[in-house]
């Protein structure tokens, strides 16, 4: 059956069962949003919380087709950065009275993989009036399920949730509101339609070559899925909603999407021969252009996973953004448990990570408001970097800040967005030896600035902390300016501790080089 409407059950606002505890705001708001800037379409999704539970308020979709947009260099033209703007501008207007931090705006694929994102990413903050961030593809299949788990009725067992975009389909075994494995495919509506259905001609040429490409990229994962098994399968998003909904309308299926069914369409769409001849009950024709590409992964999908029936659900990212931001208010982020396990996975001297931890957070106190620096955010950030700033020595010593920073920047770390990962890694990689730019160069040109000032904050502390000694520091007081930091120890104790002297006025040398003024008294 197909679940309809957003439904958020109460069962999941307990706490113990994978929910969340009941009346939750965002500084004295009761509204979040979240915005899902796909490779097809752009949407918007406004819920008012009550008793801890997201209700909706207001939906806009948009389709923005951002994947036609994708050229052969993989640039996004100056057309489809303007649609995506125009639309970003329209949602901004919606959104203009919402709490700062309340908003989530959430690029998929095509965004991943456009080589001037940067470029949009500018334009279309401005625009929205919030900031955009980029998740990566096992972040974006843990929101996807993340959605689709508070959407439809708790049943025991494991789930199989396919969700086809327009630049990429996401597959995630899960069980109740827990992600056990998931993958993102390379493979989308639009972007498929483009590639084997060029000029919306739809032959059995095209569809056979479009379905063994789809069926190759599933081969890979097929005995890890097969071999966990699932009771139920279920499809969100658009191209799965509609082909249910054709499959009902035309008689083909009495309920969800089943092979049969997926076959008399396929035989429809090759007898018309072109998307402009479709003629099917429930696709709109925007659908309709995107539907071979689609059509073909979803047969792909039954070829090589062999589900019985995939029932259509409406759960999808941007409610997955929802109600990871209910859990972030409800000091349930899973960046702070992805932070733990990988800590605990290379090995990190805890004792230390805390030692370090503790003291960059109490630099962070005395000179947040001189530097500028967000209370909740930031110090969040540092919080992270200092606890993970050791985990390259799970590989070796020498040249140990690089390799933590690479293990940060390639892992799979659920939570954190491309950037967030670029910025922990950025931490990482510069909290030694030369104070490097460019580990800063590919962030947004907002977040440069912070980021640098905290690692300054990281690096001091970890030569503070370098004897590994658990005696605690004396009363340290800071005092900081555009480019400057001072800090002051108690009269005698920089004499009694030389190797500490040492370590900051060589530290003092390397932060000059990088353009801060850095003193101690």
């Amino acid at each position: 059956m197909r679940v309809r409407g957003l439904r958020f059950h109460r069962a999941m606002a307990s706490r113990g069962r994978g929910g969340y505890e009941r009346g939750v705001t965002l500084n004295g708001s009761d509204t979040l949003a979240a915005v899902d800037l796909g490779s097809n379409s752009f949407h918007l999704v406004v819920c008012r919380l009550v008793e801890g539970l997201p209700h909706v308020v207001d939906r806009i979709r948009e389709r923005v087709a951002l994947a036609e947009g994708l050229d052969q260099d993989k640039v996004l033209t100056p057309e489809a950065l303007d649609r995506g703007v125009a639309c970003l501008e329209r949602f901004g207007q919606r959104l203009a009275e919402m709490a700062p931090g309340s908003v989530r705006a959430v690029g998929t694929n095509t965004l991943r993989r456009a080589r001037n994102t940067q470029a949009f990413l500018e334009r279309g903050a401005r625009a929205l009036g919030h900031r955009i961030e980029i998740v990566a593809g096992q972040e974006e299949a843990r929101l996807i399920y993340l959605g689709v788990a508070h959407n439809v009725e708790q049943v025991d067992g494991r789930r199989l949730v396919i969700d086809i975009g327009g630049g990429s389909t996401e597959l995630i075994l899960g069980d109740g509101v827990d992600v056990e494995y998931s993958d993102s495919m390379h493979m989308g509506c639009v972007s498929y339609t483009r590639r084997f259905f060029p000029r919306q001609r739809i032959d059995e040429e095209s569809m056979n070559e479009a379905r063994i490409t789809a069926a190759r990229e599933l081969q890979s994962i097929k005995r890890l899925y097969a071999g966990r098994g699932w009771t139920r399968a279920l499809g969100s998003s658009g191209t799965n909603l509609a082909c249910e909904e054709i499959l009902r309308l035309q008689g083909w299926s009495e309920s969800g999407i089943t092979r049969e069914g997926l076959k008399k369409l396929r035989r429809h769409a090759l007898k018309a021969g072109r998307v402009s001849k479709l003629e099917l009950q429930g696709v709109s024709p925007e659908r309709a252009s995107v539907l071979p590409g689609g059509l073909a992964i979803l047969s792909a999908i039954f070829d090589i996973l062999e589900p019985d029936i995939i029932h259509g659900t409406v759960g999808a990212l941007r409610d997955g953004v929802i109600w990871d931001q209910i859990g972030r208010l409800q000091h349930g982020d899973v960046r702070h448990r992805t932070v733990q396990n990988l800590a605990k996975r290379t090995h990190v001297d805890a004792s230390q990570a805390e030692r370090v931890e503790l003291t960059a957070l109490q630099l962070f106190d005395q000179v947040a408001e001189a530097w500028d620096l967000d209370h909740d955010n930031h110090r969040e950030f540092l919080s992270w970097a200092a606890r993970l700033h050791e985990i390259g020595l799970s590989v070796t010593h020498p040249g140990y800040h690089r390799h933590g920073a690479y293990l940060v920047e390639y892992s799979d770390l659920p939570g954190f967005s491309r950037e967030g990962q670029l910025s922990l890694a950025a931490l990482i990689g510069g909290h030694r030896r030369k104070f490097r730019a460019s580990w800063f160069d590919r962030l947004g040109n907002d977040v440069i600035g912070p980021m640098r000032r905290l690692c300054v904050l990281l690096r001091v502390s970890v030569r503070l902390h370098r004897s590994r000694s658990e005696q605690p520091l004396p009363p340290l007081r800071l005092s900081a300016g555009d480019g400057r930091l001072q800090i002051a120890f108690p009269e005698g104790w920089l004499d009694e501790h030389p190797l500490t002297r040492g370590d900051l006025e060589a530290e003092a040398a390397r932060l000059a080089g990088a353009g801060y003024e850095f003193s101690v008294s």
